[in-house]
């Protein structure tokens, strides 16, 4: 799968390990840095989405996302993310990836606008996908180069997932990150805390992409 991710927000949280670590699947290990474990809130838009060899269509190639993460390590010690839930604005995109990569999405009413070189992202889970609402205004900031702790924020090159008790993988591959600081001048959210994570303290560890092009490979089982 083939896509563009645009005007992307990294909103990262400190937690105990134990608080993140009873929450994963015994397939993968938590992957930590300063001897914490960290959450991510991640708002952005999805562009030019196709499947090989197949042109993006207008308007089921473009829609808001966003998704609560955090890191984990496969059996081999590859680093990857493991996602709590993905928010999107397409059913037939929800739908898809579902069924495709066995990862939680669920169906939500979404947008992503840009106002005087600021990001607001809003969310709002459609009925029956359960609760969980976002309102973010993000504006960014310097540009960095990145350390190990922004890599190790953002610089996550698989995915993985469980279902049926097999651990299943694929690889994200783009170029390394244009990585920006970024201030957040409004945060109202309840979504981390609806995808049965707890809730998170204190302000946020704020980094923002403006743009990267995407390759994500096929989802490979193991066991």
């Amino acid at each position: 799968m083939f896509q563009s991710w645009e005007g992307l927000t990294f909103l990262h949280w400190r937690y105990e390990v134990d608080q993140i670590l009873k929450l994963l699947p015994p397939q993968v290990s938590l992957d930590t840095f300063d001897g914490a474990a960290w959450v991510g809130l991640t708002p952005f838009r999805v562009t030019n989405l196709r499947s090989p060899f197949t042109p993006a269509l207008p308007w089921l190639s473009r829609f808001p996302e966003t998704n609560v993460r955090t890191y984990v390590r496969g059996p081999d010690g590859e680093p990857g993310v493991w996602f709590f839930t993905l928010e999107c604005a397409r059913l037939a995109a929800v739908l898809g990836a579902r069924a495709t990569f066995r990862l939680p999405y669920r169906w939500a009413r979404m947008s992503v606008s840009t106002m005087d070189g600021r990001i607001e992202y809003c969310s709002q889970r459609h009925r029956g996908m359960g609760n969980g609402r976002t309102d973010i205004l993000v504006e960014p900031a310097e540009t960095i180069q990145a350390g190990d702790f922004d890599n190790f924020l953002t610089a996550r090159y698989r995915l993985y997932t469980v279902a049926g008790g097999r651990l299943g993988s694929a690889d994200i591959e783009h170029a390394p990150w244009p990585l920006q600081r970024g201030r957040v001048m409004r945060i109202e959210q309840s979504l981390v805390e609806h995808s049965g994570v707890p809730k998170p303290s204190g302000e946020p560890i704020v980094h923002y992409s403006q743009n990267v092009d995407v390759r994500i490979g096929r989802l490979r089982w193991s066991g």
